[in-house]
């Protein structure tokens, strides 16, 4: 008996979104949502699969850095091979431009079944309203 993935000839979706215009760029890990509720945004970033010790945050120059690593012991026995391999192994990264205004300890995060929620408060944007300065228009 082999154990091969098998594919449906007629499955005419599959075809079509598999195609590489849909899924040229798409990201395999860190799927992200972001709501804005009230005062503050809402982040939340699939890593399912990463412990929470190899999940790290960082900000700099006003962006929010979201890092995570993932390794996996080596499954294979000797008795065997893998057919086929699908579970992401390795390191990634997600940036986010919050804004210079926002500092580390009014920023709140936590980790819970595969899914890092991150509470970032929302901060006036400094508008530098540009000195104007006008040209006389002549005759």
């Amino acid at each position: 008996m082999m154990m091969i993935p098998r594919r449906n000839r007629f499955d005419l979706l599959d075809d079509i979104f598999s195609d590489p215009f849909f899924t040229e760029g798409e990201s395999k890990v860190m799927k992200t949502d972001i709501k804005e509720k009230g005062d503050k945004y809402l982040i939340d970033i699939d890593l399912p699969g990463y412990d929470k010790d190899n999940v790290k945050i960082e900000i700099e120059d006003g962006y929010l850095t979201v890092y995570a690593s993932s390794t996996k012991k080596n499954e294979e026995k000797e008795d065997g091979k893998f057919v086929r391999r699908e579970r992401y192994e390795g390191s990634c990264s997600r940036s986010f431009y919050i804004g210079d205004e926002v500092k580390e300890d009014e920023i709140k995060a936590s980790f819970k079944n595969g899914i890092l929620k991150i509470e970032i408060p929302k901060k006036d944007e400094k508008k530098d309203l540009p000195n104007k300065k006008y040209i006389q228009i002549g005759d």
